[in-house]
């Protein structure tokens, strides 16, 4: 078992990696009590029934697969169901999913009677690397990712490797990009590492170098004021693009990745996400037969998911500030206006 401290002072937790914690979820977290589980029709009913025999009183939620169901209207759903079960103060949420029920989960736990414990369990690589650890809760309102939301930390993050033997390929690979992501910005050697082993060959290892970044990144900017933006990296644009696409979210921070790389890195970069199944642009996505894009003309796609990113929560006074990669291990913040945005969009075309 790796047991990785996220010391975040009164609010510190564990995240738990280990083969067959599903089973042991109770070894982790308080379940001796009323717990509102929530998960989605995509993941494998035998992983949220056997949390929710751990329970003594469980009740299990079902949302639809998804990012739709990242919603002001699930979120009341889920708050209506505390209630209506009389779940109180000392009562608690476990979320067993992807990054969408994480979210939708967190925000209800953070604020239902002002807070209650909230437990993760993730069970897509991209929750597991990425979306479960550092407290992000949030919905989706009028097309805009995450924009209400809270900083709220589980108590514990309990992460099972085994789960990813049932995740389809191209979920897979949509974890792969936020590894990637990770090893841009912040580790060279581990980048390296990518360059020459595939994820799946060993994922556990992948996953335990991940979650030591990220935890590093969080303990350090727990609030997003400063360093914590550098895990944005591929997500200005690739918000944008998912807003407007069907392409998945790891789809989208691969592409959106590119064009924030400098010209000398560009090349290893994409050399490295299609080895992980990632498209690196969107002609390309399309022939691989993952997007349906809207009919307008190129440059009217460009300009639709430019409005989207200038709508974005890290927009201000016309610009958005990106993340950048110079050189592989380190990266830098710069502020681009609508212009700088359509010509980075043209890029990946």
């Amino acid at each position: 078992m790796m047991r990785i401290p996220v010391d975040l002072g009164k609010d510190s937790y564990d995240i738990i990696l280990l083969e067959g914690a599903l089973s042991r979820a109770s070894e982790f977290a308080d379940l001796k009590r009323k717990v509102l589980i929530v998960t989605d029709s995509g993941v494998p009913s035998q992983y949220y029934e056997k949390v929710a025999q751990l329970c003594k009183e469980p009740v299990i939620a079902v949302i639809p697969a998804g990012e739709d169901s990242k919603s002001m209207e699930n979120f009341e759903k889920l708050c209506r169901l505390m209630l209506e079960n009389g779940f109180g103060r000392g009562d608690c949420v476990v979320a067993v999913g992807g990054g969408v029920s994480g979210d939708l989960a967190g925000f209800a736990a953070s604020c239902y009677m002002r807070g209650v414990d909230f437990y993760n369990i993730p069970t897509t690589l991209l929750s597991q690397v990425d979306s479960s650890v550092g407290g992000k809760t949030a919905v989706d309102l009028c097309g805009i990712k995450n924009i209400v939301g809270a900083f709220y930390q589980p108590k514990a993050v309990i992460i099972d490797p085994l789960v990813l033997k049932t995740l389809d390929a191209r979920q897979f690979s949509c974890g792969a990009a936020e590894i990637i992501k990770m090893a841009a910005c912040f580790d060279r050697g581990f980048f390296e590492t990518i360059e020459k082993n595939k994820i799946e060959d060993d994922p556990e290892m992948f996953i335990a170098g991940a979650l030591n970044i990220k935890k590093d990144v969080v303990q350090k900017d727990e609030k997003e004021s400063g360093l914590r933006r550098a895990l944005n990296f591929g997500h200005t644009l690739g918000h944008g693009i998912e807003s407007n696409t069907e392409l998945l979210h790891g789809e989208c921070v691969s592409i959106g990745m590119i064009p924030m790389c400098s010209a000398k890195i560009q090349e290893r970069m994409k050399a490295v996400l299609r080895r992980e199944g990632l498209p690196v642009s969107l002609s390309e996505a399309a022939v691989q037969g993952k997007t349906v894009l809207p009919e307008e003309s190129p440059e009217d796609q460009v300009r639709v998911i430019a409005e989207a990113v200038l709508h974005d929560k890290k927009a201000q006074d016309g610009e958005v500030v990106t993340v950048q990669v110079d050189d592989i291990g380190s990266c830098s913040f710069v502020k681009m206006d609508s212009q700088q945005i359509l010509k980075s969009l043209r890029e990946v075309l």
